[in-house]
This record gives structure tokens, sequence and C-alpha cells, in this order.
């Protein structure tokens, strides 16, 4: 660890970097929570199986973890948000309580890894992409309560001059030695980005980011960035790994933004999906079916599904509750005969975006959302 690092992680009170459980080896696990519920991905991330999804909220022990480094233990009374920069008048250190006597709010909203669904490149389209092979399940919806941005921002006084926010976290073995990732000011400044010190009704726990992460409900997962230590304020736009080679669509379609190499991947896109195993395997008869509809445009207005790869459609039903953040759970009532199937489902939000049948490739298989055709062997 370089000084400057530890410097760093004194000034912002973290005195443990290293998850709770250890191997025989003496080997740190990257993460708190059990592995069993999940798909795993390398040795720090954890896929959720939406077979076992049941409900509007996702459980915590069931909620995907996307990490860069190992998960971080930081006790809340030595933790410390710093805010600064040029682009604000009053820098500040924040302690956790300071950010408990502020105004709070609760979103409701999933959150989902920008290489969501990475894989089906390769299997659908067979172009395969760089990066973790996550399928279906590096999302989860939950209720999150914290702090709005904007009133960090508020309190330290930020400048008309500001252009960008940078966040960056306490995680010192991710890469630029804490992830970052800058967002501009319209999104910074919206209610709904928050400081989040609460998920599901209960403290944050530590693989998701405690004490303290942000939200940045309908942006990828990258955006909302854990264990959240500084806060950069900056008056010319912000530029990093994270949005100049990562995080950002490369290929022939999508032409370079600023010093981005292709088109920066920020909001989310419009999905559906079945909870089933990939592929699935059900008896003959009637089976009632359900999934998630999502996408960062408000909420799902329909879904269709076709039961012959897209031959012909019928809607499905749309259950309740139905938010500007959160997925919409369907169901859909199939009688199945005996072989193989596929069942294709199609997403529409309220602004009449549709699903798409196709999409372009990009070299880091960020935002695939093409409409899936669901496996299903039927036996008897």
């Amino acid at each position: 660890m370089s000084n400057n690092r530890r410097d760093f992680l004194k000034t912002v009170g973290a005195i443990s970097l290293v998850a709770g459980c250890s191997d025989t080896q003496g080997t740190p696990d990257p993460y708190f929570k059990n592995s069993a519920p999940f798909i795993q991905h390398g040795t720090a991330n954890l896929e959720s199986k939406l077979e076992n999804q049941e409900g509007f909220l996702t459980p915590v022990d069931q909620f995907f973890v996307r990490n860069n480094d190992v998960s971080l233990d930081i006790p809340t009374d030595r933790y410390r948000l710093v805010v600064e920069g040029n682009a604000i008048a009053r820098p500040l250190s924040l302690s956790y309580n300071d950010l408990r006597s502020m105004p709070r709010r609760t979103v409701f909203s999933y959150l989902e890894c920008g290489g969501n669904q990475r894989a089906f490149f390769g299997e659908l389209l067979e172009q395969i992409a760089t990066g973790t092979q996550w399928a279906r399940g590096a999302v989860g919806m939950a209720e999150w309560t914290g702090v709005p941005l904007v009133e960090v921002l508020q309190a330290a006084g930020v400048q008309k001059s500001a252009v960008a926010v940078q966040l960056i976290g306490m995680d010192e073995g991710a890469p630029e030695g804490g992830f970052r990732r800058p967002l501009p000011m319209i999104k910074a400044m919206d209610p709904d980005t928050l400081l989040v010190l609460r998920m599901n009704g209960s403290l944050l726990p530590k693989d998701h980011g405690a004490p303290v992460r942000a939200l940045v409900p309908g942006w990828v997962g990258s955006s909302s960035v854990k264990w959240l230590g500084r806060i950069e304020v900056s008056d010319t736009q912000i530029w990093s790994r994270n949005n100049t080679t990562s995080y950002v669509l490369i290929g022939k379609d999508y032409p370079p933004e600023g010093q981005a190499l292709g088109k920066i991947a920020n909001k989310q896109s419009l999905k559906s999906t079945l909870a089933l195993p990939w592929p699935a395997t059900l008896g003959a008869g009637f089976h009632r079916i359900y999934g998630y509809a999502y996408g960062p445009n408000g909420p799902i207005t329909r879904v269709r599904w076709s039961p012959d790869s897209g031959s012909t459609w019928q809607d499905a039903k749309l259950l309740e509750p139905r938010m500007r953040y959160g997925w919409t759970r369907f169901e859909l009532d199939w009688n199945a005969t005996l072989g193989n199937h596929t069942i294709t489902t199609c997403a529409v939000d309220s602004l009449g975006t549709e699903q798409p049948a196709t999409i372009p490739f990009n070299e880091k298989g960020y935002l695939f959302n093409m409409q899936l055709p669901h496996p299903i062997q039927v036996l008897n």
C-alpha cells in the first residue's frame, strides 16, 4: 500500500480492510455473506439465482455482489466522508453521525451491474465480450434510505460553475486505488441520488458498501460506489478509468465521446427475464411462470411473451407495485407440452420504448438487453 493511500485511509478512519472470514490457509474471504445461494464468478462476485427470488424486494442474503476488492469492514465511529474540489466553497469532513442527522429520503430502486447478461453476447450472438460472464442475476431490487447527495453538496457550498462530481470508494485494491465514477451535475443533484445508510429497512450490510454507499438509480451499478470515502466536485469534466476505457461501449456502432473510447455506459437498458433456471426443466401441464422487467425510464407498462420463438405474442399480467425505478413483476400462464420449447419476453416502458429483438456488439459486453429466448425442456 502506498503512503498516500495509507494517509487517505487514516483520514477517513478505515481501520479494517479485510472481510470477516478466512480459510485454513489464512486467505481472507472476499465477502461476509454466505455464498451458497449464488453463482460465483472469480474471487469476489456473486450472481443471484432469479428462480429463488420471491416477491418485490430481493432479500439481502440473495442480493448479488459485484466487488473490485474484498468487502470492507469499516467501523461507523471512525468513518469520515471527505467532500472537496475546486467547485465547492466549504470542504467538509463528515462523520457517520453527521450524515445521520441530515434529511433522509427513501428510494425503491433496482440495482444492476452494467455487465449483467454479458454472457449472452456469446451464447446468442456468438461474439464473446470480455469481462465477468454474468448471465441474468447481477441485478436486485431494494429499498434504499439515505441522505440525498444534493444535501451534502449544498452543505459544502457547491458552486454554479460545478460540472462533475466524482465518487471515490475506500476499496484500496480496486483500480486507481479506490473505485471511482464521475457523475454529471444533473444526476448528482437529482434528489433520488442518495448516500445510502439503510437497505431494506436495516443498516447497510458490509458486502453492499457499509457504512455509506451511493445509489444512482437507473444508472449502471458502477455509478453507485460502495464504501464511499471521498467526493470530488470539479468545474471541469472528470475523466477516469471508469468512463474512458471501462464502462464504455466500444465498437463500430459506438463513436467515441470526449476522452472515452466509445459511448459511456451511464443509463441502464430495458430488460425482461423469466424467474426460471437457465435452461429450465418443467413437467407437462399447466404452469404459472413469473418474471421481472425493468428499465431506467419509468415504470414498465407492458410485457409481451411468445411461446414459439416469436411467431405469436400475448400479454403477460403485470403485478403491483409498479414504481419509477422499481422492477415490475409479471406472470404468464402456459400449458406446457412435451418437448423442447423457448419462451421469449419483451418489455415496454412508460416512454413507449420496446426491448429490441437484437443489439449491436460491444467489446466489453455492457448493457445487453435483447429479447431473451428462454430454453425450456418439458418432460413427463
